[in-house]
């Protein structure tokens, strides 16, 4: 693993007493990381902030979690505060490990890796963070499904809807540039380090990884597999039954209720029991349709979403290895 200061400590400040609203001033195709509490409180951390914060300080329903953005790997991962014995609290150390953000809690000066959640460096080292089950989408999606829903406000501007002074803050071309370059890491971000090489031909690097770990095994679902699949795939991570969705642009993984799924065709005639806002989200299994983002059906079930990360392939790989991908 190759450790590198790129930044000042907290030079990305974290957000630690953030603060949510009914609306929100960015556009609808944003996309958000959707918490949602034990109790039913139910929050979207949009992307856009998250890329100059990086991190989220926040408690949900009395349990302190840590909503992390890695915007160089794209790792969505949404952790439990909570380790050897005592609440955490985290910032940005400003390094890179393998070019993945590399945090730093404030209690025990620990650092920690974010795609993996692992510490690597100081009192807690060898500890790794407990992954909660988080659901990334588009905040249009997010407003859809969760009426009474919150979601972040921003730091810098007023962030009321259509807020021009927050949307500068937070503006997203910079991201949206190396989300479409050909390589990838630090070097293509800013310019910097070595230039990074990927001998995969079966998907890119950047290609979105939905990533489960589980008992000792790793398994990575990429998108292009999972379409290939027929937008549903069927698996067992460390002696638990997954079904993962590919819906729009991402994947949703849940605990596998022994179904076959086939995706609901928009001409199939069953337009009436689609509980969500695309048909090409709808999966049908056992005399109902499913939604593949939520997991509820039509009938008023709902499957158990499972804890994973989402992230690109090159992270995914850094971590855990050329061959823990779903069909290799």
């Amino acid at each position: 693993m190759q450790v590198r200061d790129v930044l000042p400590r907290d030079a990305i400040p974290s957000i630690d007493d953030p603060t949510f609203d009914g609306e929100y001033f960015g556009d609808g195709d944003d996309v958000v990381i959707v918490v949602e509490g034990a109790s039913g409180t139910v929050r979207a951390y949009p992307v856009r902030i998250l890329s100059y914060h990086e991190i989220v300080n926040d408690e949900i329903d009395g349990r302190p979690v840590a909503v992390t953005w890695c915007p160089i790997c794209g790792s969505a991962v949404v952790f439990d505060r909570r380790a050897d014995g005592r609440v955490l609290t985290f910032g940005t150390s400003g390094k890179l490990a393998d070019d993945g953000l590399v945090m730093y809690d404030r209690e025990t000066d620990s650092e920690w890796r974010q795609p993996s959640g692992e510490a690597i460096a100081g009192a807690l080292d060898g500890r790794t963070l407990d992954v909660l089950s988080a659901t990334v989408t588009t905040y249009e999606r997010f407003a859809v499904d969760h009426p009474e829903g919150r979601v972040l406000r921003p730091v810098k501007g007023t962030g009321g809807p259509g807020d021009p002074s927050a949307r500068k803050h937070y503006e997203m071309a910079p991201y949206e540039e190396y989300e479409r370059a050909t390589d990838f890491g630090l070097y293509a971000m800013r310019g910097e380090g070595e230039r990074r090489e990927w001998n995969r031909a079966d998907f890119g690097p950047k290609t979105v990884v939905l990533g489960i770990t589980r008992e000792g095994e790793a398994v990575g679902y990429s998108l292009p597999r999972v379409r290939d699949a027929g937008g549903v795939v069927t698996d067992s991570v460390g002696g638990l039954d997954v079904v993962v969705f590919a819906a729009g642009d991402e994947l949703h993984a849940f605990e596998g209720p022994g179904y076959d799924f086939e995706r609901v065709d928009d001409s199939d005639g069953r337009a009436g029991e689609r509980t969500g806002t695309d048909g090409s989200d709808q999966f049908r299994a056992d005399g109902t349709n499913w939604d593949g983002v939520t997991g509820e059906s039509a009938d008023g079930r709902a499957l158990n979403p499972v804890p994973a990360r989402r992230l690109y392939a090159f992270a995914w790989q850094d971590d855990h290895g050329s061959d823990a991908f779903y069909g290799r």
